[in-house]
């Protein structure tokens, strides 16, 4: 039964995971950005969140009806002039800008937060949880956190799939230069991508931020399990996301199962040996 808990712990830290992934895997889609300074940006909507949350007198619970917004239009303007900028020259251009931001964003957060780890207070919110069996346990806040990345993935391939912009993003994604040949402003359609990729990005860094203490250097880690998820799930496919997010979160949690050292190792040779059976991922798109 021990093993059993293993894996439902390792589905519902899978949606962490996907959702910190979301974001990453729609930039890249879309635009074919690595974004190197996502976990940064993640981190600083916690930030944010603990700055301005409580001046509107709001439960911190309810951070994202202030932060969201403000990282979904940051999103459109830093797309449409440092991001569209590098991207117009190559890409990696925005490899190297993205590197920066990151560098850029952990120093002034240090400078400003110092490097203190800090935490979003939601009260007895974190530790309720239910009970299945007298070993299976599940945080509701968890549950809750894989739930909003089930809605928000499925919620972005409705978009994605039945909408007018949406379709117009997947055709400038496919084909730019035919679909700027059909009337379509490719340079607005990357803006909206990236704000709705900021905003799962700020959904992500506010969760992470409930869940446990961050600190300015968090953006790291972050990064690294969302680019882990994004390369197993298979990249452009978020569906993909969502599998590559709770197959790393299972392989973490029977990794430490067995020893607790090897948490983070049991996610990582999952991740090496899918790039080595199937490099394009587990539902990754071929190519020609």
């Amino acid at each position: 039964m021990q093993w059993v808990n293993a894996i439902v712990q390792g589905m519902v830290t899978g949606g962490f995971y996907a959702l910190f992934a979301c974001g990453l895997s729609l930039l890249f889609g879309v635009m074919g950005i690595i974004n190197l300074a996502h976990g940064d940006l993640a981190i600083i909507a916690a930030y944010v969140a603990i700055t301005l949350v409580p001046a509107t007198h709001l439960p911190m619970v309810w951070g994202f009806v202030v932060v969201v917004p403000i990282f979904a239009v940051g999103g459109y303007v830093l797309q449409r002039t440092l991001l569209q900028a590098s991207l117009d020259r190559s890409p990696f251009t925005t490899l190297l800008v993205t590197f920066g931001l990151s560098v850029i964003i952990e120093n002034v957060l240090l400078e400003v937060f110092s490097a203190n780890g800090q935490s979003i207070s939601i009260g007895t919110l974190i530790t309720n949880s239910f009970a299945l069996n007298n070993v299976i346990t599940i945080s509701w806040f968890s549950l809750t956190v894989l739930g909003v990345a089930v809605a928000v993935l499925g919620a972005l391939q409705l978009f994605l799939s039945r909408s007018r912009t949406g379709r117009l993003i997947r055709a400038v994604a496919d084909d730019r230069e035919a679909a700027q040949l059909s009337g379509a402003n490719y340079r607005h359609l990357f803006g909206v991508a990236a704000a709705i990729a900021f905003a799962t990005v700020a959904l992500a860094g506010l969760s992470y931020g409930m869940l446990t203490e961050f600190a300015p250097t968090s953006g790291v880690t972050t990064l690294l399990f969302a680019f882990e998820a994004v390369v197993i799930g298979g990249i452009g496919s978020l569906w993909g996301t969502l599998v590559g997010g709770i197959v790393l979160g299972v392989a973490q949690q029977l990794g430490a199962q067995i020893n607790p050292a090897y948490q983070i190792l049991a996610g990582n040779l999952v991740f090496l040996a899918v790039l080595a059976v199937r490099p394009r991922g587990l539902f990754g798109l071929r190519t020609a």
